[in-house]
């Protein structure tokens, strides 16, 4: 039996190499295909919140992805609760509310789930 093979450079925790590095900003925004209107749907209103992007200042009132309000089609989806039980955990208050549209722009999470969960138009992988 041979010796075991040692990497040529040291991995350090925490440190992650991109071999092809995007930045958001030079990407459009990813934008639900689905209908416009989602009035009647219900979405996770909370604590105003700052977007964990570097550099951005947008200021969340609802459980958002790529800046567009996530709703959910039924008041119990399972979904809808799992991420207000998460927004209670750090403290972010949560309130399961029917959406309106003068919330702002929406998105279905099922939507979002399918186009790959994008975060200022970067997709998820």
């Amino acid at each position: 039996m041979g010796e075991p093979r040692v990497p040529s450079r040291s991995i350090e925790p925490g440190r992650l190499l991109l071999e092809d590095e995007r930045l958001a900003e030079e990407e459009e925004l990813w934008r639900d295909e689905g209908p416009d209107d989602h009035s009647g749907w219900y979405c996770v209103r909370t604590d105003p919140f700052p977007c964990p992007a570097a550099g951005c200042s947008f200021v969340a009132e609802f459980m958002t992805a790529a800046h567009l309000v996530l709703v959910w089609e039924e008041r119990d989806d399972p979904n809808l609760l799992r991420h207000a039980q998460r927004a209670k955990e750090v403290g972010r208050n949560p309130h399961v509310v029917e959406f309106e549209a003068a919330f702002g722009p929406s998105a279905s999470y099922y939507a979002w789930e399918a186009a790959g969960r994008p975060v200022h138009g970067v997709r998820g992988k």
